[in-house]
């Protein structure tokens, strides 16, 4: 296991030899939620803990709580690849926004294929 992921959360597992203790933090938001514990029960039990925490506050200060990984990000690219990308993906048919997906898909599945 790479990650713990919880109520839609995702998050890092990290080790500190120094502490000799498991810690993290949830992925994918501008807020900072972290846990940590001694074994990686504890550091599963902490991160549900955190997640829990976290939403109990947004709803009691009646605030949304914010969603990690919502499906849409700004992507900086240069113009002469920006040029290329929308012109592949016309002569292909495709949205710019899918031809980009699925560049991405085609990268994400190599990645799990080689690790």
């Amino acid at each position: 296991m790479k990650n713990l992921d919880y109520e839609g959360y995702t998050g890092s597992i990290e080790y500190s030899a120094e502490d000799d203790l498991l810690y993290g933090k949830v992925l994918g938001i501008r807020g900072l939620i972290s846990y940590e514990g001694k074994s990686g029960k504890d550091l599963e039990d902490d991160f549900k803990v955190a997640i829990n925490s976290y939403l109990a506050s947004c709803q009691e200060a009646s605030i949304p709580a914010e969603k990690p990984f919502k499906g849409s990000f700004n992507v900086r690219i240069p113009a002469a690849l920006h040029r290329e990308a929308a012109l592949d993906a016309m002569e292909a048919k495709v949205s710019l926004n899918n031809y980009v997906a699925e560049a991405i898909r085609s990268r994400v599945a190599k990645e799990k294929v080689n690790s």
